[in-house]
C-alpha cells in the first residue's frame, strides 16, 4: 500500500468484529510506532496493551465508572459512553503514555513545558504511525481521547503513573464508514512569499 492511499483511506473504527488480532499483528503495529521521529530521539512512548476477556471487561467497567462519575456532577461526558462501546468490542486496546513525564509533575517551567510539548507531537506521530501500519494489515483502529474521562482510574490499575496521552483501539472493522468531511488547503494555509 502507498502512503498517501493509506493516508486517504484510514477510518477511525467504531465497530470491530469478534475476532482476536494475532500477536504479530499487534508486534508490527508497536514497531511502526517506535519508527517514529522524536525530538532529540528520546522516544517519549510507553505502551500498555489491554487484551484477553477479563482485562478488557475491566477497562471497560472503569470507563464507564469514570464516565458516571462525570455525569454525577453536572459534567458532560462527551462522546466518551459510544467510545467505551467501542473499546469493549474491540479485542486490543493500546494505552500510550509519555515517559518524560509523571502525573506528580504539576507544576514547570516554560522550558519544561516546551520540551514536554516536542514529547507529546514524538507520541502524537507514533499513535498515527500505529495507525496506518494497521490498515496495511486489515486491521481497524479508534484513536481514543475519551480515555481522560476515566483517567486516574485507568491509571491506578494500569499501574502507571506516567502521563497517559490516549489509547488506541484495534481490530478487524466490523463497518465501513466513509470519509468525513474535510477543510480544503487553502481553507487551513496562508503563504508567504
Amino acid at each position: 500500500m502507498q502512503v498517501l492511499d493509506a493516508i486517504a483511506q484510514r477510518r477511525s473504527i467504531r465497530q470491530f468484529k469478534d475476532s482476536p488480532v494475532p500477536e504479530e499483528d499487534i508486534r508490527a503495529i508497536l514497531h511502526a510506532a517506535t519508527l517514529a521521529p522524536s525530538g532529540k530521539n528520546k522516544q517519549p512512548w510507553r505502551f500498555i496493551v489491554v487484551e484477553g476477556e477479563t482485562q478488557r471487561a475491566e477497562m471497560v467497567r472503569i470507563m464507564r465508572e469514570g464516565t458516571a462519575e462525570l455525569k454525577a456532577q453536572g459534567i458532560n461526558p462527551g462522546s466518551s459512553e459510544w467510545t467505551v462501546k467501542s473499546m469493549e468490542q474491540a479485542p486490543v486496546t493500546i494505552f500510550i503514555f509519555d515517559d518524560g513525564e509523571t502525573n506528580d509533575e504539576r507544576e514547570r517551567s516554560f522550558v519544561d513545558f516546551l520540551m514536554n510539548t516536542v514529547d507529546i507531537q514524538s507520541i502524537g506521530a507514533a499513535i498515527q504511525n500505529m495507525l496506518l501500519a494497521a490498515l496495511d494489515r486489515g486491521l481497524g483502529t479508534l484513536w481514543i481521547c475519551d480515555v481522560f474521562y476515566a483517567y486516574e482510574g485507568l491509571c491506578e490499575w494500569l499501574g502507571e503513573n506516567h502521563v497517559m496521552v490516549a489509547a488506541v483501539s484495534v481490530g478487524y472493522p466490523d463497518e465501513e464508514p466513509g470519509p468525513r468531511p474535510r477543510k480544503t488547503v487553502d481553507e487551513v494555509t496562508r503563504w508567504l512569499a
